[in-house]
């Protein structure tokens, strides 16, 4: 079967209407993590993602009698633009069925190739089953985005270019992004045909780790759910294909953080200007996290730049957490006395460090609370040192960077907590995000008990969190919690949370 995809990958129609992208060295990257890190410049392409590879070799291969029924597919933008183009460009019609959570520039983009868009379910899986059904209703020929062995060609034609622009000799590992999984089959197919040395690592994000968790269990797992933040690879289960040539090829996979992919939106900005998409931006993240895990020096690495179809609104939110997934920022939680000089001999600790964010607020005539955000460097001791210094000088302080909820929630809402307030409850919710989300959550929650704090920022494709207080008398505990579990929202019971308290003074 290797064979079988060497030769397919060397057969594949592609140029048509891709471009052999270029494999630009990031020097700024490369000087910070003290290897030599390239960038295979998929965002490049007339769709701004490799997915038109795939796309095109898949339609390029059917039959005049099969393409003029037309295409469908499902996809949450990429792939979708690219079986638009295809389409487009073959000169058929073509249906693309995407979740109603994807950006709006890729909806866009897809209308603009003359594509028919049908908007259905919240993720990747339910707008592929709504695709299945219109498939079979209109005899449509299905282009999957993965699970596909000329999609997977395709796909590889990347491995070839990067192979004739960097002898594989020079070549010590390959990072690829990983949703479905047919970039890194194809990839690691065509690769290891010919250089076996040379490491194929996929990268996906924590909340949508399909492969990673099918490659462990040794088969395919369904994920129960998936984060919708790098939506480009949010998929709750790899294809059957992809999974088996990644058994075979790949030789592991890496997750990361929505903060690292943030950072790393970041770097391959600083080194070319232009801003990949979080699953874009995953290969980037999985190279710092490799290098800081081997503590490796000198060696060569490739990122896949898989995709730079950013919607705009979400730039706010991502430079938010670039600082914290790099390091370069801290968020500390201080509880100060409430005497005359305090304020000022605490401002003296920080010294002349750069202050990203200042939260202070009167508590009561004992303490005030204090939400404050420095730049660092990436000397993670340099934050500790910053801790111990602010401690010993007689100031509670905890670390908050790595705390979740103070980074999207208690940042936005130092004040101290409403004393007279009583059976106040405090819960995390997370729901799909999508227009109307919010109203839909709160006729949920119901009228029945009052609600006494809510905080609840939308941040683009990802899934909105709330948090929120509510009243609910000892009595009543056990109605509520059954009214929760009939929300089917995901949810936490945060009142005992230290961080909250140390936060809002309790």
């Amino acid at each position: 079967m290797q064979d079988n995809y060497l030769k397919k990958i060397l057969k594949a129609k592609v140029y048509d209407v891709a471009i052999e992208t270029a494999l630009d060295v990031a020097p700024r990257l490369s000087r910070r993590v003290e290897n030599r890190v390239l960038f295979k410049r998929e965002d490049l392409q007339p769709v701004f993602s490799f997915k038109i590879r795939g796309a095109y070799n898949k339609i390029a291969q059917l039959s005049e009698t099969a393409a003029q029924r037309g295409v469908i597919c499902a996809s949450a933008g990429n792939h979708a633009q690219g079986v638009a183009l295809a389409a487009r460009t073959r000169g058929i019609p073509a249906v693309i069925v995407m979740p109603v959570t994807t950006p709006e520039i890729k909806v866009s983009a897809v209308a603009s190739f003359g594509g028919e868009v049908v908007l259905h379910g919240d993720d990747y899986d339910a707008a592929y089953e709504h695709a299945l059904v219109l498939a079979r209703e209109r005899s449509l020929v299905f282009v999957h985005p993965f699970d596909d062995p000329d999609v997977i060609a395709g796909q590889g034609t990347i491995a070839m270019e990067i192979l004739r622009q960097q002898h594989g000799d020079h070549i010590d590992a390959i990072f690829v992004p990983v949703g479905g999984g047919g970039l890194i089959a194809g990839m690691a197919a065509y690769v290891k045909s010919l250089y076996p040395r040379i490491k194929i690592i996929g990268v996906e994000p924590e909340d949508a780790a399909s492969m990673y968790e099918s490659l462990r269990a040794g088969k395919r797992i369904t994920l129960e759910r998936v984060g919708m933040f790098a939506d480009g690879v949010a998929v709750k289960r790899v294809g059957e294909e992809p999974f088996r040539l990644a058994q075979q090829y790949v030789d592991e996979v890496l997750l990361v953080t929505t903060d690292q992919i943030c950072a790393a939106i970041q770097d391959i900005f600083e080194d070319t200007r232009s801003i990949a998409e979080p699953a874009g931006a995953l290969a980037v993240a999985g190279i710092k996290k490799y290098v800081t895990r081997e503590n490796c020096t000198g060696r060569t690495f490739i990122a896949i730049n898989g995709g730079a179809n950013m919607n705009f609104d979400r730039l706010r939110y991502v430079a938010e957490r670039a600082d914290i997934g790099a390091q370069r920022e801290a968020l500390l939680a201080v509880e100060m006395p409430e005497v005359p000089g305090a304020f000022l001999r605490f401002c003296e600790l920080l010294g002349r460090r750069s202050v990203t964010e200042f939260n202070y607020r009167y508590g009561d005539s004992q303490a005030a609370q204090v939400f404050v955000g420095l730049s660092l460097s990436q000397d993670r001791t340099e934050r500790e040192s910053l801790v111990r210094t602010i401690s010993r000088a007689g100031f509670e302080v905890r670390d908050m960077s790595d705390n979740e909820m103070a980074k999207l929630h208690v940042r936005y809402m130092v004040g101290g907590q409403a004393r007279e307030l009583s059976d106040e409850r405090l819960y995390r919710f997370e729901f799909p995000e999508r227009p109307g989300a919010l109203l839909k959550f709160l006729q949920a929650i119901g009228s029945s008990w009052n609600i006494s704090l809510f905080h609840y920022r939308n941040h683009g494709s990802d899934y909105g969190r709330v948090l929120a207080g509510i009243q609910v008398p000892p009595e009543t505990r056990e109605e509520f919690l059954l009214h929760l579990n009939d929300l089917q929202y995901a949810y936490t019971d945060e009142t005992e949370n230290l961080a909250y308290k140390i936060f809002l003074g309790g």
